[in-house]
This record gives structure tokens, C-alpha cells and sequence, in this order.
């Protein structure tokens, strides 16, 4: 498995026969090398959305239609980007798990909130969520943007993820204490890695925090386009 950060929140995901792009955002993302875009996407099978704000779904339709991939969400929000921009969807809620290219995903409960623009200002597109992603004797959980919830009690239980991709910069999500606050109390990680950090001066800008408050844990400060493999 390659997990390959493309800044902020964004992910490439290589596993077993799927290449996944997770909430990719590359049109004034200031971590994103606009050069390398071409490789970011390169023989992406399918594309992940966490939620629908602009930070997240930014780039998706485009790159979607580009490159002809389906984009993967919770039911509402994959219908709205479906009506509004034509793109191929697998919409679904939480709970339910999906098969990609024998990758398996299941979309969980995330503790944030999920609007999009319109001509008529933001409006709903369903709830936001994270994701469970089984594949080559791992399981990769993706948080996406959320704070400390009790679901993660039942979330880790069931699901039993050894890596954990963690939103982590503070303000909007989770800070670094609070991500090691749940990465303790409610998982058994082996590998953790920080997102949503660094992108601007509002955000948490080092995982030091994490790295610290978590010994014996594998904990990742990952660099843009630069393959964690594991």
C-alpha cells in the first residue's frame, strides 16, 4: 500500500487493484505543486469525498469527468454533484460498505459539518463522514474533517484499523492533542498519520504533539507527493 498526501486533506491511496483519490484539492491548495497534478491522477480508479465543503470537493467534478473515474460519497452529496455536474456516482450512506476493485469501504460517522455553494448561497449536501478501507490485511481508517466522538468507541471496536489517517490541524477539527486524546482511548493504531494541518497559520503546523503523545505508535508527518509505504 502507497498513501501518498497531496496537502491538506487530499490522499492517494495505491491498494491492492485500486488507486484511490481522497478529497482532492489542488486549485488553491498553497501545499499542492500544480506541476505534478498529472501524476496525482495518474490511473486513479475511483474518487473519495469525505464532505462537500470547498476545501474537500473543490477539484472532484473535474477531475472526475477528466479522467472518467466515479466519485464515492454519502448518498446525498454524490447526488448533487451527479445532478449538477454530470459526474458518474456510487452513492451510499452510513453503515454501508462498498466493493472497489476488491477494496472494501464503508462509510462511517464523522462529527463536522457538509455544505456546498450555489447560486442561492451554501447549502446541505447530506452529513459528513469518514471512511473504513479494508484492503491487503490492513484496515485504513479516514476520519475526514471531525473532533472526538463517542463513535469511535464502536468504530475502532468492529472495524479494528491499524493505520489512521487523523484531521488534526485544530480550529476547524481535531488538534493534535485531541487527536492523541482519541487516537489512545479508542483505537490500537500501529501507523497514524496527520491531516489537515500546516495549509495555512491558522492551522497546527508540526506533529509533535501527536508524535509525542503517542509512544509505541508509528506516527507519520507525512511530506506532499512523497509515498508512505506500508
Amino acid at each position: 500500500m502507497n498513501i501518498i498526501w497531496l496537502g491538506h486533506s487530499g490522499f492517494r491511496i495505491e491498494i491492492g487493484a485500486a488507486i484511490f483519490l481522497i478529497d482532492p484539492w489542488f486549485s488553491g491548495n498553497p501545499m499542492f505543486p500544480a506541476e505534478r497534478r498529472a501524476e496525482a491522477i495518474k490511473d486513479v480508479t475511483h474518487i473519495l469525498l469525505t464532505h462537500g465543503h470547498g476545501d474537500h470537493m473543490g477539484d472532484v467534478a473535474g477531475i472526475a469527468n477528466e479522467i472518467n473515474v466515479p466519485v464515492i460519497a454519502i448518498y446525498d452529496l454524490a447526488g448533487f454533484l451527479q445532478a449538477r455536474d454530470g459526474v458518474q456516482i456510487v452513492g451510499f450512506n452510513k453503515g454501508g460498505t462498498v466493493d472497489l476493485n476488491g477494496v472494501k469501504v464503508t462509510l462511517v460517522n464523522a462529527c463536522h459539518s457538509s455544505t456546498a455553494g450555489t447560486d442561492s448561497g451554501a447549502a446541505a449536501v447530506g452529513s459528513e463522514c469518514g471512511f473504513m478501507i479494508a484492503g491487503e490485511g490492513h484496515v485504513l481508517y479516514v476520519s475526514g474533517d471531525t473532533d472526538i466522538m463517542a463513535d469511535m468507541d464502536w468504530m475502532g471496536d468492529y472495524h479494528k484499523p491499524d493505520i489512521g489517517i487523523l484531521s488534526a490541524g485544530g480550529h476547524f477539527t481535531m488538534d493534535m492533542a485531541r487527536a492523541v486524546y482519541a487516537a489512545k482511548r479508542y483505537f490500537k493504531f500501529k501507523t497514524v498519520i496527520p491531516c489537515h494541518y500546516r495549509t495555512f497559520p491558522l492551522l497546527e503546523q508540526n506533529a509533535d504533539v501527536l508524535r509525542d503523545g503517542l509512544p509505541g505508535v508509528q506516527v507519520i508527518e507525512p511530506q506532499v507527493m512523497v509515498a508512505i509505504t506500508i
